[in-house]
């Protein structure tokens, strides 16, 4: 094998590796005929490092959450936050999109008595 056929093979390894997380997390790409309108959801509060599920999809931690939101479709959405040491947190978040484009929920998870 040549070198530029490896450095391609590498490139294409590396490529994969890096969206190799996007796949499993079953990101969807939509070419704009396919659009829907969706509600922001963002989340504060504490732990950041809280980890936060959505339909039993893990979306990742409270403070990306915080800082970027969720688009969720129209309909009612299981939301779950979970910390080590932590009781967890289950909300239904209903998505109208025309009535609420921007869902806010806050986050204060309760500490487990030791």
């Amino acid at each position: 094998m040549h070198g530029h056929a490896r450095a391609s093979l590498r490139l294409r390894a590396a490529v994969l590796g890096v969206l190799g997380p996007v796949v499993w997390l079953g990101c969807e790409v939509q070419s704009p005929h396919d659009a829907v309108m969706t509600s922001s959801l963002r989340m504060h509060g504490t732990p950041p490092d809280a980890m936060v599920t959505i339909d039993e999809q893990l979306v990742g931690p409270l403070a990306v959450v915080a800082a970027r939101g969720v688009a969720l479709r129209p309909g009612t959405h299981q939301v779950t936050v979970e910390a080590a040491g932590f009781f967890p947190m289950d909300r239904l978040v209903e998505s109208s999109p025309a009535t609420t484009p921007r869902i806010d929920l806050p986050v204060e998870l309760v500490p487990v008595p030791r």
